[in-house]
C-alpha cells in the first residue's frame, strides 16, 4: 500500500515537526529567526503559506495582518515589499518571502508546508506557486492543506511528494469559516477530510480528537497537531506517527518513530 511506502521514507513518520518554527518571545512564528532556532535543533518545520497582493507567497498564517503586526488589513491587500516592513510581534523579524524560507532550510531540515485557504484564488494557481517557489532547491518537503482542491492539485502536479490533509473535530460552522461555499465547507473540514486523506498520503488531524475510531480507521501516516506538552505528546504517541508541536522540545531521532500507526 501507498502509505507503507511512505512510512519508510518520509520525514513525517521520524521527526517531529516545529510549529511555524520553534517561536517564542524573541523568535514570533513563522519568523526566518524561529525556522533557525527549529533547524539548529534538527527538527523538521511547519510553515503556512499565503499570496500577497502582487502574487508572491509569503510566510504567514493569519488572513489578516493585525494579531502579529502593528499594522491591519489582509495580506492580500499588502504587496511583498509593504509586508516586509512590518514588524512581527514588536521584534525586528519581518514577515518572509517563503523563497527565503526554501532558501535557509534546503539542504538542512525538511519543510511541511500548510498552503492556507485563499478567497478566489484556484487551486492549480497556488501549487504552480509552491512548486515554483522552491524550484531546484534540495529540500525535503511535504504539502498540506485545509482546502481539499489544494492538496489535489499539488498532488496533482507532483505526484512524488507526499500531500496531505488537515482535519479537525471542531464545530466548524458556516458562519466561522469566511469566504463563498461556506456551508459546504464546514461540512468538508468537519465531516470529510478523513475520507479525502484516504486518497493522499496522510492525515493531519486535531491532537484534542485522538483517539476516535474514526481516526483509527484511517490506515495512512497521522500528525497530531498541535501538542503543546511532553504529556500530550505522550497521550498521542500510541495513536499519532508524530506530533506538530510548540511550547516545548520533544525527544527525537532521525532513525525511528515519533509514535506509531493504529
Amino acid at each position: 500500500m501507498q502509505y507503507t511506502v511512505l512510512m519508510k521514507r518520509t520525514f513525517l513518520t521520524s521527526l517531529p515537526v516545529a510549529h511555524r518554527g520553534l517561536h517564542d518571545g524573541a523568535h514570533p512564528e513563522n519568523s526566518l529567526s524561529a525556522f533557525e532556532a527549529a533547524a539548529r535543533r534538527g527538527y523538521a518545520v511547519e510553515t503556512d503559506v499565503r499570496f500577497t497582493k502582487d502574487g508572491v507567497l509569503v510566510a504567514f498564517h493569519d488572513d489578516d495582518v493585525g494579531r502579529m503586526t502593528d499594522a491591519a488589513g489582509s495580506v492580500a491587500a499588502f504587496s511583498a515589499a509593504d509586508l516586509a516592513s512590518l514588524r512581527l510581534a514588536g521584534t525586528r523579524e519581518t514577515i518572509p518571502l517563503f523563497s527565503d524560507v526554501v532558501a535557509l532550510l534546503a539542504g538542512r531540515v525538511p519543510l511541511l508546508i500548510e498552503i492556507k485557504e485563499m478567497r478566489g484564488i484556484p487551486a492549480a494557481r497556488a501549487a504552480r506557486a509552491v512548486r515554483e517557489a522552491i524550484g531546484s532547491a534540495p529540500l525535503d518537503y511535504a504539502v498540506q492543506s485545509f482546502r481539499p482542491s489544494y492538496a489535489f492539485a499539488y498532488k496533482k502536479l507532483c505526484p512524488d511528494i507526499p500531500c496531505g490533509m488537515l482535519g479537525s473535530g471542531e464545530r466548524f460552522t458556516k458562519d466561522t469559516l469566511g469566504g463563498p461555499f461556506r456551508s459546504i465547507r464546514a461540512y468538508a473540514v468537519n465531516k470529510l477530510s478523513v475520507r479525502f486523506a484516504q486518497k493522499l498520503d496522510f492525515l493531519s488531524y486535531r491532537a484534542e480528537d485522538f483517539p476516535s475510531p474514526m481516526l483509527a480507521a484511517y490506515r495512512g501516516v497521522k500528525l497530531a497537531w498541535t501538542v503543546r506538552s511532553e504529556a500530550e505528546a505522550a497521550r498521542v504517541a500510541p495513536y499519532a506517527d508524530n506530533i506538530i508541536f510548540e511550547n516545548f522540545l520533544p525527544q527525537h531521532s532521525a532513525r525511528g518513530n515519533c509514535g506509531k500507526n493504529v
